[in-house]
């Protein structure tokens, strides 16, 4: 067999065999400290695929980042073939705020594949694509819904994508929900590098949801077994994943306080009542129906509502076996 060559990265040389912790240096505060971000990476002895776990990208998405953690804690990250770089927490600057954006108030997500002298988000997304995104082939990016946003767990891909829908699909969250690659994302900058990605969503902000972090787990392992990187004894979920293929989030008709009457992840009926919207007065109260059979894979949380906004996205069911539903940010 051919001998197994270091990996190299960040100027760093692993070993085989070896798990080594970096640091990923990308800028300094304005009180001239610099900001360093943990890189974690374990090298096998044997030859295979480059798996990146990656979390934080928004730093109040805390879900994902429990997962690499327990990963790591657990030494489930180390395979037996190939390597895998874990980095936990990329948006530090947002974990420490306990906030999806930059300081700058720069979404991370929207500034790929980022220029050397740009935003400070700009410049950690140009460092990663330099130095990170070209070593791997598989990438698993761990996020959860915005705000008071609850994703039921999901994984999403461009189903045009046919090796990374096949992922999701061994990853095997409760939905897989197609989904068209946004401009400036992390997605479409290491997809035009014909990296295989996927996207798991689960939970909410500054949340830490020990279901979703168990199906994020699950899934990681499910991967790494199929990539041959390493065995678990896992067992198989109960049921495949419902493929979603299009979906449309229903909005507040009015302003009021909210009241949920169905459960996320839940499948409706055509003309069911989700929820009521109404006055603090007692004045009126309004039904909220589903406008289609379909799942509800994300529902908006936070008791008050104004008129237009975001209350559930639910997905379309089309056949028994090509279950219909889709997009989501």
């Amino acid at each position: 067999m051919k001998k197994r060559k270091p990996f190299e990265l960040l100027g760093n040389s692993i070993l085989p065999g070896k798990t080594t912790r970096l640091t990923l240096e990308v800028a300094k505060l304005h009180t001239n400290t610099p900001i360093q971000i943990p890189v974690i990476v374990s090298h096998a002895k044997k030859h295979g695929p480059t798996l990146l776990l990656l979390a934080g990208l928004h730093g109040d998405e805390i879900n994902g980042i429990e997962s690499i953690r327990k990963m790591i804690k657990k030494g489930w990250h180390k395979p037996s073939y190939g390597t895998v770089i874990c980095i936990p927490v990329f948006n530090i600057f947002g974990f420490l705020n306990l906030s999806r954006e930059f300081p700058d108030g720069r979404d991370l997500n929207r500034v790929f594949p980022g220029t050397k002298n740009g935003s400070l988000a700009s410049q950690f997304a140009y460092i990663f694509m330099k130095e990170i995104a070209p070593l791997t082939d598989i990438i698993i990016d761990l996020h959860t819904g915005a705000a008071q946003r609850n994703n039921y767990p999901q994984t999403r891909a461009d189903f045009q994508d046919k090796a990374s829908k096949e992922l999701c699909d061994i990853f095997a969250a409760p939905f897989t929900i197609h989904s068209s690659v946004l401009a400036k994302s992390i997605r479409g900058s290491v997809t035009k590098l014909r990296k295989q990605y996927i996207l798991f969503e689960g939970g909410k902000a500054n949340r830490i949801d020990q279901s979703v972090v168990d199906v994020a787990i699950d899934g990681i392992k499910r991967v790494m077994q199929h990539l041959n990187m390493r065995f678990f004894d896992i067992e198989e979920p109960k049921q495949p994943p419902i493929i979603i293929h299009k979906s449309k989030w229903i909005r507040a008709s009015n302003s009021g306080v909210l009241n949920l009457k169905i459960d996320n992840g839940a499948y409706v009926d055509k003309g069911k009542i989700i929820a009521t919207i109404s006055d603090p007065y007692g004045k009126f109260e309004r039904s909220v129906k589903a406008p289609f059979d379909g799942y509800v894979f994300n529902v908006n949380e936070i008791p008050l509502v104004n008129k237009g906004d975001a209350l559930f996205n639910m997905g379309r069911v089309i056949e028994t076996d090509d279950r219909d539903n889709d997009k989501n940010t």
